[in-house]
């Protein structure tokens, strides 16, 4: 008999600016994602306040999910899929943010994609704000540095809750909410474009105006988790964070400070806020030293308590070291680095492949809010090539998942209650790190290069019917 629940929820997990394409089709405006352009794990994708012509922006036909999403997730149904998460594109139903009315067409688009689903049988999890604000937002307020965001984004809220009631009963607010405490997450996030940025990688950074964009995302993330609970009360809204899960590199003490240092600051301090409903103690010494005062309206610490989350999701790739001493190795990973850790090896991207850091992350969490708890994303990023019989061999993806499955498994005997697991991009897609389609996640092969070719043909790799067998066997076959 499985540890996992019988109604666990297997799946897998997608974002619209990253496979659906079609980026001025059918009434969609511009969002942060498509003034993006490619870039790879060794050259920084640059953002352009313009399109500029022969420039190549991965987002703009990606994967081409958008007239693929039939034979896309009749895949994920033939894998056994219960849920599949999937992002909604703000700029297809209000292009530029601001309209009084949404845009038809592209509520229908999602009609038809929620539809295929269910008649699947596949539950949609759906991000509602995941790393495609409306680029004129950013244009007009300086994204979510301003506070008028909130309001346009509870109408674009509101709207979903109200068309897809009955229907869609799993939803989160903001993607890896808490990669706005990073640098990066200025205009992955946050849509703040400050002035002298190009670079992705190395933006131009006021810690001041980024924290006071969380505060406006979490009153925002509030807002709608209140409203949706009113016009759908049997639907369940989560938070999303980006679990950077940090050791010390030593037991000095000093080191072991810093790593809690870190994981207050990176992971805990917008869960506490989103599932707790107020600011944790510990922010309030980082913002005295690093001199932040958040401009907060009376009426926003009660909001915050009446829009608590119902479950809590993360993305779980990697771990991560932290030390008092500068002259450490350090190792890239999702949204940021950190130092390495001797006894993990690393992907092709040098992020460092920790499995049982998922299962002490699942204990982590699940003492610190008593919440079911859900992996949203969790996956190897790795050059996959075709054989000449056309195959594609991705043991070491195979590898990587079963290993993490077996470490929630061990979880879930340890008392966490676990929902269900999304592997992140269930099908080839465009990192939203790189810019590139080399790093590839999926059980699904998309025929779509870094220079834009590919005729966006799919097949399967072997990891297709190994994970086919793990949710047939509701994760106790891993072989």
């Amino acid at each position: 008999m499985s540890v996992f629940a019988e109604n666990f929820l297997w799946g897998g997990a997608v974002a619209a600016n990253q496979c659906e394409g079609a980026w001025k089709e059918a009434g969609k405006g511009v969002s942060i994602s498509d003034v993006c352009t490619g870039g790879s794990s060794t050259r920084s994708k640059r953002i352009t306040k313009t399109i500029e012509p022969d420039t190549f922006y991965p987002s703009h036909e990606a994967i081409d999910f958008y007239h693929h999403y039939k034979e896309d997730i009749a895949l994920f149904a033939e894998m056994g899929f219960k849920v599949f998460r999937f992002s909604i594109a703000w700029t297809r139903i209000f292009p530029t943010g601001m309209e009084t009315e949404p845009n038809e067409a592209g509520l229908e688009f999602y009609d038809r994609v929620i539809e295929e689903c269910l008649k699947h049988k596949i539950e949609p999890l759906i991000t509602i704000s995941h790393y495609e604000m409306p680029f004129a937002l950013t244009e007009k307020y300086n994204g979510w540095a301003s506070r008028a965001c909130i309001d346009l984004f509870v109408t674009y809220a509101r709207t979903l809750f109200k068309r897809y009631k009955g229907k869609v009963k799993y939803w989160l607010t903001f993607n890896e909410i808490n990669s706005g405490t990073s640098p990066v997450g200025n205009f992955l996030s946050l849509g703040i474009l400050n002035e002298g940025t190009t670079d992705f990688n190395h933006q131009v950074d006021q810690e001041q105006l980024r924290f006071q964009g969380l505060h406006h995302q979490f009153v925002a993330s509030a807002l709608a988790v209140k409203a949706g609970h009113e016009i759908d009360p049997d639907c369940k809204i989560g938070c999303m964070i980006v679990q950077m899960t940090t050791y010390p590199l030593t037991c000095n003490p000093d080191d072991i400070l810093e790593a809690q240092h870190q994981n207050q600051v990176l992971n805990y301090f917008c869960g506490d806020v989103q599932v707790r409903g107020e600011y944790p103690h510990f922010m309030k010494r980082y913002f005295k030293e690093h001199h932040i005062e958040i401009a907060a309206e009376p009426e926003d610490g009660i909001i915050l308590k009446e829009g608590c989350v119902d479950y809590y999701t993360f993305s779980y790739y990697m771990s991560n070291c932290a030390s008092v001493k500068a002259d450490q190795k350090e190792i890239s990973g999702n949204i940021m680095g950190g130092l390495k850790n001797p006894y993990l090896e690393a992907s092709d991207w040098g992020w460092q492949i920790d499995p049982k850091g998922l299962r002490y992350t699942l204990n982590e969490l699940y003492g610190r809010y008593q919440i079911p708890l859900m992996v949203v994303e969790n996956g190897l990023g790795a050059y996959d090539r075709i054989e000449e019989d056309g195959t594609i061999k991705d043991d070491y993806r195979i590898d990587y998942l079963s290993k993490h499955i077996e470490q929630m498994r061990e979880a879930v005997k340890d008392g966490v209650e676990l929902m269900g697991y999304t592997p992140w991009g269930c099908i080839d897609l465009v990192s939203a790190s790189t810019g590139e389609m080399a790093k590839r996640y999926g059980f699904i092969y998309v025929e779509k290069y870094d220079d834009g070719s590919g005729d966006l043909s799919r097949r399967k790799k072997k990891s297709f019917d190994w994970y086919k067998n793990v949710i047939k066997t509701n994760g106790e076959n891993l072989d």
